[in-house]
């Protein structure tokens, strides 16, 4: 079952919010409430009593368990922008916009929700076509396979070659005689 909390009109930045909200979506409400104890941010706080709300919607309205519950959503939406002027030079005046955001959090106890796992590096894999800026030679290698060749089966790896000699710096063609 779902349970909604929303705080409306918060003073914060919905840019700031969404990234803390990023870090707890999928998380089991224990582990979402210890990253936002220790998320060094205004935005934490909000999040964190928001969602302390929903706990406690979901164990007083719908008498679910806290230990089984999962956030399934954590959304920050803009809220209305207060507008105040700050004087400026020559009797102009500059903007100042104080912005505010509504966050919304869903919890849920179904088992159907994926927990989150902790970050893993992604690994791109890189294609064997080589690249290039003309349009009629990238329709032509994407249509031919690629092929791999291992270092062992290439010519240059079978033989051995010695190390490239560096030339010796060339000997100072005459020398200055010195004055005395």
């Amino acid at each position: 079952m779902n349970v909604i909390s929303t705080c409306k009109y918060a003073r914060i930045s919905a840019f700031k919010a969404r990234e803390v909200t990023r870090e707890i979506q999928g998380l089991p409400v224990s582990a979402a409430l210890d990253l936002l104890a220790f998320t060094p941010r205004k935005a934490a706080l909000l999040i964190s009593k928001t969602l302390k709300s929903a706990i406690a919607n979901a164990e007083n309205n719908n008498n679910l368990r806290a230990e089984s519950l999962v956030v399934r959503e954590a959304v920050v939406g803009e809220g209305p922008t207060m507008k105040r002027f700050q004087p400026k030079a020559r009797g102009s005046a500059g903007p100042i916009r104080k912005r505010t955001s509504h966050i919304r959090i869903i919890v849920t106890d179904e088992i159907a929700i994926e927990t989150r796992s902790p970050k893993k590096p992604a690994s791109r894999k890189k294609s064997a076509a080589p690249k290039s800026k003309s349009k009629s030679a990238k329709h032509a290698a994407s249509e031919e396979p690629a092929v791999e060749t291992s270092i062992a089966e290439t010519p240059e790896a079978a033989a051995p070659q010695a190390p490239a000699s560096t030339p010796e710096p060339p000997a100072a063609a005459a020398e200055t005689p010195e004055k005395e």
